[in-house]
């Protein structure tokens, strides 16, 4: 799914305060702007950026300089997927009203949109220094926060806000998230839940309510939040991939595995630690299989939701495909694995347990949110697949010995590649 999903919801109801503001500052009062404006403002809240677009198009050409248009337009542009234009647009509405909070605050949601978090950190600050009492501002801080990862910082700036309005739903559900991601297990289920009884409609509210109880160890409740979210926004498919974990982490096994993958990640960089300490390869031999063992664990419960009759909807058929092929892989190089032990063939057992390995790639290939990042790893795994049949045909131990620790290793290579994932 796309990760603009949730943001667009956001825009959508921030955009109603920005728009109700003044004219942010402009020399000139423009009597014949006023109603495609309007409109523009209306096309945005209804998922219609093209259109308008089209209307504050329409609105410069007669005024180039009217400051409100163009942040507008930022906007427009942003939800098209125009990032480098709405950027470019934002920086224009501050560069003639730059002493209007409104300015700044629009270029904060542009950055943040764009995936640019110190920009989207400094455009929030420049707004709180001219409005420090205006709740949505501390709101657009907080998520700027949360895109770089800051999840103190996050947390303070929502809690800054809430100070100015206690009652804001939007804030409390980020401080509830920026608990969670801080481990602080009390605050973070309290926030939640002052969030859902500030806004039962809300899908937001449910969604960090969620995801607070999934990380704290109880799935089940996690689960009912979940399928709120659902009810309340059946297109919320970041939901349907939470619920879709909280239905496989009811299984102890699984919650386990999935916890000890959680926790000794790692980053690419600590491969250099190699060379210093020859010893914690031990530690990465470990680390690689509780990953694969993990990543097993998810293709066995992925095919046993996936063929349930009340979970088999969850599933789109890419994702049962990935199971049934790890599955499948499992299998194959376990009954290969057995035949080279049984014909005292080394390469063919060798080239077996790398076939078994095979499920980690294929596993983080399908598990990577961008597209582009997932093709990278999507190409690993089949350069790998080669690699271990040309092992197998050439009879060369070697070879395949190499493309298994490459399998195994994959949890490095994919953590060079993948992204930070959207969590709101």
């Amino acid at each position: 799914m796309d990760g603009h999903g949730p943001q667009l919801r956001h825009a959508r109801e921030r955009l109603g305060r920005v728009g109700r503001t003044a004219a942010l500052g402009q020399r000139q009062t423009v009597t014949t702007t006023g109603d495609p404006l309007e409109r523009a403002r209306t096309l945005l809240q209804l998922r219609r950026p093209a259109d308008a677009e089209r209307e504050l198009r329409g609105v410069l050409a007669q005024e180039p300089q009217y400051a409100t248009a163009h942040a507008f337009l930022a906007l427009a542009l942003v939800q098209q997927g125009n990032a480098a234009e709405a950027v470019e647009e934002s920086d224009e509405a501050v560069r003639l009203a730059p002493d209007h909070w409104s300015t700044h605050y629009v270029a904060a949601q542009v950055h943040h949109r764009a995936r640019r978090p110190a920009a989207a950190l400094a455009a929030a600050t420049a707004a709180l220094r001219l409005n420090p009492e205006h709740p949505p501002v501390w709101e657009q801080l907080a998520r700027a926060h949360m895109l770089a990862g800051q999840w103190r910082q996050m947390a303070d700036a929502a809690q800054r806000g809430l100070a100015i309005d206690p009652e804001a739903p939007d804030l409390v559900c980020l401080l509830s998230l920026a608990c969670t991601q801080l481990g602080d297990a009390q605050p973070a289920r309290a926030a939640a839940a002052h969030a859902v009884r500030l806004d039962p409609e809300s899908a937001t509210a449910h969604l960090v309510l969620g995801r607070a109880e999934l990380a704290f160890g109880d799935p089940r409740r996690a689960a009912e939040a979940f399928r709120e979210v659902l009810r309340l926004d059946p297109g919320f498919g970041h939901a349907r991939d939470l619920l879709v974990a909280a239905l496989k982490q009811r299984n102890p096994v699984y919650r386990w595995l999935a916890a000890v993958r959680g926790r000794f990640r790692g980053g690419w960089r600590l491969l250099f630690l190699l060379p210093a300490i020859p010893p914690v390869i031990l530690v990465f031999v470990v680390v690689a299989l509780l990953h694969w063992a993990a990543w097993v664990a998810e293709a066995v419960s992925t095919l046993r939701l996936a063929r349930g009759k009340t979970t088999q909807l969850l599933f789109d058929v890419v994702e049962s495909r990935v199971a049934v092929l790890c599955c499948g892989l499992v299998g194959v190089g376990a009954v290969t694995l057995g035949l080279g032990i049984g014909f005292g063939s080394e390469p063919l057992g060798t080239a077996g347990a790398g076939v078994m390995a095979l499920v980690t790639p294929a596993q983080e290939a399908a598990h990577t949110g961008s597209v582009l990042r997932r093709r990278i790893l999507y190409g690993w795994a089949v350069l790998l697949a080669l690699a271990l049949v040309a092992s197998a045909v050439l009879a060369s131990t070697g070879g395949a010995m190499l493309s298994l620790y490459a399998c195994l290793a994959t949890v490095w290579v994919a953590a060079g590649v993948r992204g930070r994932p959207e969590l709101l």
